[in-house]
């Protein structure tokens, strides 16, 4: 037996044994028949439509398994925009020259998304990186920004990318042991949030939105722990979200806009984060 293995003894074989069996036996044309491939080998049968349960699972263990035995306990989320350009950078998502203004007044969200991250990161090191190791998306904009912050002092970060016809290849500063690439969109949400404690939402579109308000719906139901939410941006959000209205017409009770912090700053976040957690 395997020192290294730690999934205990078996007197049955393992699988990836039986996988080089099943490669070494003579080619004939019932071994090359697509019924003989071993089931999880079977990229063809993998990928039908009626494995979609076995697919779903799958996605949920290989990020939880390659996370817990890297020893990651928790984690700090950063949602945000992938059209936020770096300061001097191209507004390349830009489709008027409003909006190419616009895309580069909010490039100061880059930097802050950087500078929060670097935050966390410079406190995780003092747990050996198992405790607040930034998370983003994996992409380019705020998230690259958000991995390049722990890339700057040396950090691990994660990123969680999706399947998409755009936008969504790798940014170069995710670690790249920690990349992992999904094709369910529900099964990704529950990785950035199975660990999260503090939630950092920079301006973004529909997807920052999505994610912020699950986010949102999942503590002002009780499904979740309530931990710091913080919206960076004040005039961003305050355009973009009216959470006093929805509470003014009683959609939402009376207080739940107060589940959220809007910060100017990574700084303010990083405070919001320390207080909430005590930490000194």
């Amino acid at each position: 037996m395997n020192p290294e293995d730690k999934s205990g003894w078996t007197p049955l074989p393992h699988s990836d044994e039986d996988l080089e069996r099943a490669k070494a036996v003579p080619d004939t044309p019932q071994t090359r028949a697509p019924a003989y491939r071993l089931a999880w080998d079977d990229e063809e049968f993998m990928t039908r439509r009626e494995l979609r349960a076995v697919r779903l699972q799958l996605e949920l263990l290989k990020p939880e398994m390659m996370l817990a035995e890297r020893g990651i306990r928790s984690t700090v989320v950063l949602f945000g925009g992938a059209r936020i350009p770096e300061p001097g950078g191209e507004a390349w998502a830009a489709k008027n020259e409003t909006q190419r203004k616009n895309l580069e007044a909010n490039a100061r969200y880059y930097e802050e998304a950087r500078n929060f991250a670097r935050l966390c990161s410079q406190h995780s090191a003092k747990t050996y990186y198992r405790e607040f190791v930034v998370v983003t998306g994996g992409g380019p904009g705020v998230m690259e920004a958000g991995n390049r912050g722990a890339a700057d002092c040396g950090a691990p970060s994660i990123g969680l990318n999706i399947v998409l016809p755009h936008e969504q290849a790798p940014n170069l500063y995710v670690t790249p042991e920690l990349c992992f690439n999904f094709h369910y969109f529900a099964v990704r949400k529950m990785h950035f949030i199975m660990r999260a404690k503090a939630v950092a939402v920079f301006p973004g579109g529909f997807g920052t939105m999505d994610e912020f308000f699950e986010t949102l719906t999942l503590i002002q139901t009780g499904r979740m722990e309530r931990v710091p939410v913080i919206l960076f941006g004040k005039e961003f959000w305050s355009k973009a979200v009216d959470l006093d209205y929805l509470a003014e017409q009683g959609t939402i009770s009376p207080g739940d806009q107060h589940l959220i912090d809007a910060v100017d700053t990574a700084e303010e976040a990083w405070d919001i984060v320390k207080e909430f957690y005590e930490i000194a």
